[in-house]
């Protein structure tokens, strides 16, 4: 496993130098940093690289992203779409549902973290405000997974359902429950998160 100091280190050494040689931060950041958290989530789901590893990851892209913000304020980056991402209502966990914002993020996707403990008006309103393409919940007790029913629903009483595609996930999550509930989607882990997201936009 990478330390996180070299995975840092390395990384600083690279956007620097490519960016002393005049590549546009664009390109940096979608040829470089996209592409190569996009390795990490397939070898995430292949099981060749492991939670640390993604988090160590996660956070050198991060800090790559940072250091290029300053050079994208001409350049816009074209994002695959916008995730409104959250933990269900009861559930406190958010180490999963932050691996899949990281994951996603990798990809090229724009996310609006909702934290976790999540209401089903929460979830509507965030639609309303940042009309994203998918709306991503996890949760990590069967005990609080059936407020995914409650949130789906709430998108359909808020006539907000046709605007965004459902994808579900966490431990408990099996696809016969996403199927029970009319998700999208459903993703067994963060890997195939990614995947998923692109399916549903037909990228």
């Amino acid at each position: 496993m990478l330390s996180r100091a070299k995975a840092m280190t390395q990384t600083e050494e690279i956007v620097k130098d490519a960016l002393s040689n005049n590549v546009p931060a664009i390109e940096i950041l979608n040829n470089g940093l996209v592409s190569a958290m996009s390795v990490i989530g397939d070898k995430f789901s292949e099981g060749e690289v492991y939670i640390p590893d993604v988090l160590i990851a996660a956070r050198a892209m991060q800090m790559g992203m940072d250091m290029l913000k300053p050079h994208l304020t001409s350049e816009k980056p074209t994002f695959k779409g916008t995730v409104v991402i959250g933990t269900v209502k009861g559930d406190l966990h958010d180490i999963g549902k932050n691996l899949v914002k990281y994951m996603l993020q990798g990809s090229g996707f724009n996310v609006i973290d909702l934290g976790n403990d999540v209401s089903p008006e929460k979830f509507a309103e965030a639609v309303r405000t940042h009309k994203p393409s998918i709306v991503a919940m996890s949760a990590l007790l069967t005990t609080t997974m059936t407020s995914m029913r409650d949130i789906v629903d709430g998108l359909v009483e808020a006539g907000l359902r046709e605007e965004v595609k459902v994808m579900i996930g966490g431990a408990p999550v099996t696809q016969d429950f996403a199927d029970k509930i009319k998700a999208d989607g459903y993703a067994k882990d963060a890997g195939s998160a990614i995947h998923k997201a692109g399916e549903l936009l037909g990228l």
